[in-house]
């Protein structure tokens, strides 16, 4: 475990790569549900198209975090070789995926951009635990945070500011407008340039014994050694990441119903401009509406990110010379969120500023998600096992998600809340008060 204290700006840049990571998620989370439906998807066969997110970071990121452990190239160190590897792969699907021309075609883009993504995101978890001391590591991961909250809001108004600047939102039936593939298109020039300047500005320290390391090493190398240590150190996880599991569950699926929903949801509920049928009157007219409220959301959606950039940054200068209490902080962040996703049910086209509001609340609950239970976990941690500690950790997260798309969502809400859509996002606000109720369960935690 490293002791060395770093500087604001050395964790800023060896964190900068989050900022395309962000770009990608984002992108897909405020525009993928309108691909979706752009090829025709129905709105109950939504969550399902977005299952390749989840199953692949239940694959992907124990098995990098694994390999990550075990690696040391001479030039890149032993996280830096898959940032490149994440940002090549995760670059190509964004720039491509809106061009789908098919629902099968998009979500096999997904799948290819999601496991990308995870194979540059799993390492920069670790490689704060790796490069700073305990009593930096809130400090790290809000730092994180920051960056992250930067990458949402911009990446969110993307397709709105094109827009702005002239750029098509008319689209003929089943393709997607320009507006989203220019967004995409510099989204994917973001996440290969913020992952080179992260790999170019970052040093690691090779271990201290790097012949015994690589002995030790090969001795355990193999995909079927790699899958009983996953195995062995899953059965073993502290109680700490448990009772975290919990409350990830909870954050988890409130988000996954929030990208999978908020769109269709959205600009039904507060525009009445659904997505409309094959066949429908005026169809171009009504595609441009959906499009253009579209946009209007996901403009509002950036608001998460906004808020959730003043709450790290607020969060920063504290951590950065004082300790804090994690839990109380996390479950105040979770309540903040939940009733967030509560107050949309009473934004209408008239006073569609409470979305704002709405996804302010939101972003605040998301940057705690992002920095509160890794600066816990990693306390409990030991470091030699950090990247596949993490990697396991964020099954918590994929979890949910894979519950949430598998018909969660839509037997949840349509069984105790009703069958309109926009009781999706009250369903996403009664599992963040869940969440921030389970971290009762935690152990009260400076730090």
């Amino acid at each position: 475990m490293s002791t060395k204290k770093l500087s604001f700006w050395q964790i800023w840049n060896m964190s900068f790569g989050f900022l395309g990571i962000q770009f990608g998620f984002a992108l897909q989370g405020g525009n993928m549900s309108r691909i979706f439906q752009t090829l025709g998807a129905t709105e109950d066969s939504i969550p399902m198209l977005w299952i390749a997110a989840p199953l692949t970071g239940l694959i992907v990121q124990p098995i990098i975090g694994y390999l990550s452990d075990r690696t040391w190239h001479p030039k890149l160190g032993r996280r830096r070789p898959y940032f490149l590897l994440g940002a090549v792969l995760s670059s190509l699907a964004l720039f491509f995926v809106p061009y789908s021309s098919t629902l099968w075609m998009a979500a096999g883009f997904l799948w290819i951009m999601d496991a990308s993504i995870n194979i540059s995101m799993e390492p920069f978890r670790a490689l704060v635990a790796d490069k700073l001391p305990d009593s930096q590591r809130s400090y790290g991961f809000v730092v994180q945070t920051l960056i992250i909250g930067v990458g949402t809001w911009v990446a969110s108004n993307l397709p709105w500011f094109m827009s702005y600047l002239g750029v098509s939102d008319k689209a003929p039936e089943g393709h997607v407008p320009d507006s989203v593939i220019w967004s995409f298109a510099i989204g994917a020039t973001v996440f290969m340039a913020s992952i080179l300047w992260s790999v170019f500005t970052t040093t690691e320290e090779p271990p201290a014994d790097i012949e015994a390391f690589r002995k030790q090493n090969s001795q355990s190398s193999g995909l079927f050694n790699g899958i009983i240590a996953i195995a062995h150190n899953f059965k073993s996880m502290p109680s700490v990441m448990w009772k975290l599991g919990v409350v990830q569950f909870f954050s988890w699926f409130a988000f996954f119903t929030m990208w999978s929903f908020a769109t269709p949801a959205l600009t039904e509920h507060v525009y009445h401009a659904a997505m409309p049928q094959h066949g429908d009157a005026n169809f171009d007219a009504k595609n441009e509406a959906f499009n253009q409220a579209a946009n209007i959301i996901g403009s509002s959606m950036g608001m998460y990110g906004l808020s959730s950039m003043a709450f790290a940054l607020l969060l920063t200068l504290i951590t950065a010379k004082n300790g804090i209490n994690r839990r109380l902080i996390h479950m105040l962040s979770l309540l903040a969120g939940g009733l967030g996703f509560l107050l949309m049910i009473t934004a209408n086209q008239a006073n569609d500023g409470i979305l704002n509001l709405a996804f302010a609340l939101i972003g605040i609950s998301w940057g705690s998600i992002l920095s509160m239970p890794y600066a816990i976990l990693s306390s409990s941690v030991k470091p030699e096992k950090m990247g596949v500690s993490m990697g396991i950790f964020n099954m918590f997260i994929v979890i949910p998600q894979i519950v949430a798309a598998l018909g969660g969502i839509n037997w949840a809400y349509k069984t105790f809340l009703g069958t309109e859509i926009i009781n999706t996002m009250v369903l996403a606000g009664i599992a963040l008060i869940l969440g921030a109720l389970s971290t009762f369960m935690l152990p009260k935690q400076q730090g």
